[in-house]
């Protein structure tokens, strides 16, 4: 199943390169030393695969042995605010043009001066220039998981991949070792530096954390295979209508829970196997700070693929119509932050639109657990 689609630029159609990419639940589990391997074995039967770039910075124990007997692009080196990075060198990769690239971690932010902001990017151009791509990444980094990371383990994820490009990957192969066995590897000074060991069992290195990350990763992979067995499907012509034919609403509005309702919006739809839109129902002279975060809503929407639909008017009335006209099957609204009396002024929305719209579920996405 092709996944990416080619770009013409006025010469021969080149065909877009392959996305594998190796997936692991947590740091650690082997997931450089299984993507280096499969190398190995590709360029046994004839691919020139070479390195882009394997991470050793994160890595207390670098293995010599890691990337021996493959070729290597030397990367380019930055300097920033007094820091030095180094980072994939496409001219030399491009002109090169192996079949098939190593990249280690694709949810890497670029040093500033880079030709893209993140590592993700990197590999997409590459894969647009006909060069396959092997990658790692641990399952945190997914887009759409920045919340429901944040609860189970108390990371902020940082660096992140859009949930297309983890979509859109011809292969997707989970790296996996018990949390014991990854406990074990932090306990012997593998993975954080020995003050660090403690503390790391005890957060984010704990069995709890590490059995429901492991979880999250099984779900994805599942997930994937779901919608590979509906491409084949499709793609055989199958009549038999489908379970679910769900149309999914997500009402944003400019507060502080809307990228999460988005990201938790994006998911179930996903799980749906349904279509997904995001609507606010614009409103007059916004304060720079509601502009700001309507601005960051849409942005979110743009990365995860969410086509978004500005209404004018009274916001019930109004979404209620368009969910009238669109056949939508469910809604996905936050928390309402008006305060009693303002609610008996102009109403509660939810309310009016459970009145209106008895045929439709509705989901109240819970607001982020304030910070200490």
């Amino acid at each position: 199943m092709d996944r990416f689609h080619g770009q013409c630029c006025g010469g021969p159609l080149t065909m877009p390169g392959k996305l594998k990419i190796f997936l692991g639940y947590a740091p650690g589990v082997g997931k450089a030393k299984v993507m280096v391997e499969e190398a190995r074995r590709r360029k046994a039967r004839g691919e020139d695969c070479v390195i882009a770039i394997i991470s050793d910075h994160d890595r207390l124990i670098v293995n010599a042995d890691l990337s021996s007997g493959l070729d290597a692009v030397p990367p380019l080196s930055f300097e920033y605010g007094g820091k030095s990075g180094r980072e994939i060198n496409i001219p030399a990769i491009l002109e090169r043009h192996p079949n098939t690239v190593l990249i280690d971690n694709l949810g890497h932010t670029n040093v500033p001066g880079s030709a893209h902001a993140f590592r993700w990017q990197d590999a997409e151009e590459l894969l647009q220039n006909g060069i396959n791509v092997i990658a790692t990444m641990n399952v945190e980094t997914l887009e759409s998981l920045k919340d429901d990371v944040q609860e189970i383990s108390g990371k902020s994820v940082v660096d992140t991949v859009p949930d297309r490009i983890f979509h859109q990957a011809e292969e997707v192969e989970l790296v996996d070792l018990t949390p014991q066995a990854l406990r074990n590897r932090v306990k012997r000074g593998e993975i954080v530096p020995e003050s660090e060991i403690q503390p790391a069992l005890d957060t984010y290195f704990s069995e709890e954390v590490l059995n429901a990350m492991r979880e999250i990763a099984m779900r994805e992979i599942a997930h994937r295979v779901d919608e590979d067995l509906i491409a084949w499907r499709k793609e055989k012509r199958i009549s038999r209508p489908w379970q679910t034919n769900d149309r999914i609403l997500i009402c944003i509005s400019p507060t502080k829970s809307s990228l999460r309702l988005i990201r938790r919006g994006w998911r179930i739809a996903q799980k749906m196997q349904g279509e997904v839109k995001a609507v606010y129902v614009e409103e007059a002279k916004l304060p720079d700070t509601s502009k700001k975060i309507l601005e960051d809503d849409f942005k979110l929407c743009d990365r995860l693929g969410i086509p978004t639909v500005t209404l004018q008017g009274e916001p019930s009335e109004s979404i209620i119509k368009y969910v009238q006209d669109n056949n939508v099957t469910q809604i996905i609204l936050g928390h309402s932050e008006r305060t009693k009396i303002q609610e008996f002024l102009k109403g509660s929305l939810m309310l009016e639109l459970a009145k209106a719209l008895k045929t439709v579920d509705i989901l109240v996405v819970a607001n982020e657990a304030p910070k200490n």
